[in-house]
């Protein structure tokens, strides 16, 4: 069930537009059918169910579980930075693989309000700015089964006049 800001509709039409967004920019991201599941300033987590996304042995696929934590460095950029100004884009990404997932998961990652003036300072001056995001990946039962730590870089967008 995915929720910003529970109740308030207007909330949820934009966590709506964003999976669109995802999934029609991401084609692997629709078809392994990742779903951002809560997103404000600062914070995102998505989801990835195990079905259709299993791997010979019967637990989700190495590349889902990646996919799912990597995806937070961008959606976490949409209500965190001015995305009108500056895009997200990933630099480099390490992820340890815990235990096996034999249920969906769910990938949750942070920003502090300190990195985020930082990057928006940075990023206002110079065009761009790195920021690490570090990811955990739960399954349904709260373990943790992935946790992945990325360099993302946010980015000035080049406007034609």
């Amino acid at each position: 069930m995915a929720h910003v800001n529970e109740g308030n509709p207007l909330a949820e039409s934009a966590l709506t537009g964003i999976n669109t967004l995802v999934q029609n920019l991401i084609p692997a991201a629709r078809a392994m059918r990742i779903e951002i599941t809560d997103l404000g300033p600062g914070h995102a987590s998505a989801r990835v169910p195990l079905e259709g996304n299993t791997n010979h042995l019967g637990t989700l696929y190495a590349g889902s579980l990646f996919s799912v934590a990597e995806i937070l460095g961008g959606a976490i950029c949409f209500p965190t930075f001015d995305i009108s100004r500056f895009l997200p884009t990933v630099k480099t990404v390490e992820i340890q693989f815990r235990r096996p997932a034999t249920t969906d998961v769910t990938a949750t990652a942070t920003l502090t309000q300190e990195v985020i003036d930082r990057v928006t300072a940075e990023a206002e001056d110079a065009g761009k700015a790195e920021f690490i995001l570090e990811a955990e990946v739960t399954d349904t039962d709260g373990q943790v089964v992935v946790t992945t730590v990325g360099t993302y870089q946010l980015r000035r967008i080049a406007i034609a006049e």
